[in-house]
Order: C-alpha cells, then sequence, then structure tokens
C-alpha cells in the first residue's frame, strides 16, 4: 500500500473532479495504464507511471511507482492512502 499527501486545493490532480478544469488527474491515467498494460513488464510501466506522476505534480517515490507498476502488470489491487491537507 502507498501513501501520498494532497493539498485539498490540489485533490483533483489526484482524483478525477468534474468540476475541475485540471485535465490531467492521475488516477486516470492509472486506470488507463491498468487496463492496457496488464502483463507488461514492471520496467515498461514505470516510466510511464512516473510522467503520470510528473504531469499530474505528485511527489510519487519510487518505490510507490515500483508497488504501482507491480499491481498493473500482475492485475493485482493497489490501495493508496491518501492525506489532504489544508
Amino acid at each position: 500500500m502507498g501513501e501520498i499527501t494532497v493539498s485539498a486545493q490540489h485533490i483533483d490532480h489526484l482524483l478525477h473532479d468534474p468540476t475541475s478544469a485540471y485535465g490531467a488527474p492521475y488516477q486516470r491515467a492509472y486506470a488507463d495504464l491498468a487496463a492496457t498494460h496488464r502483463g507488461r513488464p514492471v520496467d515498461e510501466i514505470m516510466p510511464l507511471l512516473r510522467k503520470a506522476a510528473d504531469t499530474a505534480l505528485l511527489g510519487f517515490t519510487s518505490a510507490d511507482l515500483a508497488e504501482q507498476a507491480q499491481a498493473i502488470s500482475t492485475g493485482a489491487r493497489y490501495e493508496l492512502r491518501v492525506r489532504v491537507t489544508t
């Protein structure tokens, strides 16, 4: 399980919010990769997750991204604990 802290004003960078003008939430990128990259090597998925995290301005660690890539590769569930700050 991973953890990330996101400010309340930037939660739309992580989770899709239809009322927000922000167009690249990480949730969408992760879901797209999970749908298209199952069974692919972790090393192939990692740079795509890093790019999505960087685009969304989220500070995932390399270990978090590796866990996420492993989950996508194997089709396992991935749990992310989100701490929202004000």
